[in-house]
């Protein structure tokens, strides 16, 4: 069983920044590869990928949305996907949500779920 807990979320002006961490508790392989990423969810929209990184990190995917603003890094001593967000824009206001795909290291593209945290709210203003 593996837990994600995100946290980094609030509240910031359009341009502003924020980074947003999801920590991974439970049983993860060292020896074994995994693929983390970011979706978020807008009001009335469906839930989307943002950003996905191998563990290897020699995979990483971005939404072309977010592409040049946004980047995902992981720290894996600490099992923890990190996602800085840069030049943020009122579009960019959504639930974020980690996931995590065990035994996989991203090469099939974004995660399928394995595993799903809670989310973190993020809110731009204009």
């Amino acid at each position: 069983q593996v837990q994600l807990v995100e946290s980094g979320g609030g509240s910031v002006q359009a341009g502003g920044s924020l980074r947003l961490s999801c920590a991974a508790y439970g049983y993860i392989s060292s020896y074994s590869s995994n693929c983390m990423g970011w979706f978020r969810q807008a009001p009335g929209k469906e839930r989307a990928g943002v950003a996905a990184i191998g563990s290897s990190g020699g995979i990483t995917y971005y939404a072309d949305s977010v592409k040049g603003r946004f980047t995902i890094s992981q720290d894996n001593a600490k099992n923890t996907v990190y996602l800085q967000m840069n030049s943020l824009k009122p579009e960019d206001t959504a639930m974020y949500y980690c996931a995590i795909d065990i035994f996989s290291d991203c090469s099939g593209g974004y995660p399928q779920g394995d595993y799903w945290g809670k989310g973190t709210l993020v809110t731009i203003s204009s």
